[in-house]
């Protein structure tokens, strides 16, 4: 299944929303799989959550049924139950490999509000012509410096006159970024601290980043969407 996190919904953080979701399945009547053992639980297996106070339109899961079911009549009765804002884009029934093994890499959104379009073009330059950025996150096993250049796989500044997504009547320059999965992950906020160690960038307010797509890259840099190998679909967030 594919999901998005809208508007004042992108602060649920994951366990927030795997509650709502098991919530969701109770009241919507799916006959969703448990595990076996004392303490059983829902099948259900999350790829790859965006970082909480990120929003996105490609949020994926697996869930497990102990019967078939239709898949767009299910998409439909979860996308009721969960308030707006959680909502369900697709679903379809899975077969082949498992949906992690499907996501390769991320295409995501930035939005710099009072920051010019110029700036941060010079900031992208410096970025892309380092051999290596190196910037620090704190981590579960501690504090971490990694590279934040190697996972990016494209980096640019839109040239879209789109009005940004809730941005004010000021200058907002609008990042456009194709990440791939690695590990320790690069987040969209670890290639903004890397701007700031190449070009001195220090956003005077806090960005809203965006998930636009994530799945397998094509050899053009294009995302397919994970759910296309169960159906004929064409990309999504291509690039």
């Amino acid at each position: 299944m594919r999901y998005a996190k809208r508007g004042p919904l992108r602060f649920t953080s994951h366990r927030d929303f795997a509650r709502a979701f098991e919530r969701a399945l109770r009241r919507a009547g799916v006959p969703v799989a448990f595990s076996q053992g004392f303490t059983p639980h829902p099948k259900i297996s999350y790829a790859s959550a965006a970082p909480t106070g990120v929003a996105s339109e490609a949020e994926y899961l697996e869930i497990g049924l102990r019967e078939a079911v239709d898949p767009e009549q299910l998409r439909v009765a979860l996308d009721a139950a969960l308030s707006p804002g959680l909502d369900v884009l697709d679903a379809v029934v899975a077969s082949g490999t498992s949906l992690p093994d499907r996501i390769e890499a991320s295409h995501w959104r930035i939005e710099l509000p009072q920051v010019e379009p110029e700036v941060l073009a010079k900031a992208v330059d410096a970025f892309t012509a380092a051999d290596e950025v190196l910037v620090e996150r704190m981590t579960k096993q501690g504090r971490r410096t990694f590279d934040a250049r190697a996972a990016v796989v494209s980096i640019d500044v839109s040239a879209s006159s789109a009005t940004p997504s809730g941005a004010p009547a000021v200058p907002c320059a609008i990042l456009e970024l194709v990440v791939r999965q690695v590990t320790p992950s690069v987040r969209p906020d670890d290639v903004l601290s890397g701007f700031r160690v190449v070009a001195g960038l220090e956003p005077p307010v806090a960005p809203k980043v965006i998930r636009l797509a994530q799945g397998t890259l094509t050899a053009q840099g294009a995302i397919v969407d994970p759910l296309d190998a169960e159906r004929d679909g064409a990309t999504i967030g291509g690039r």
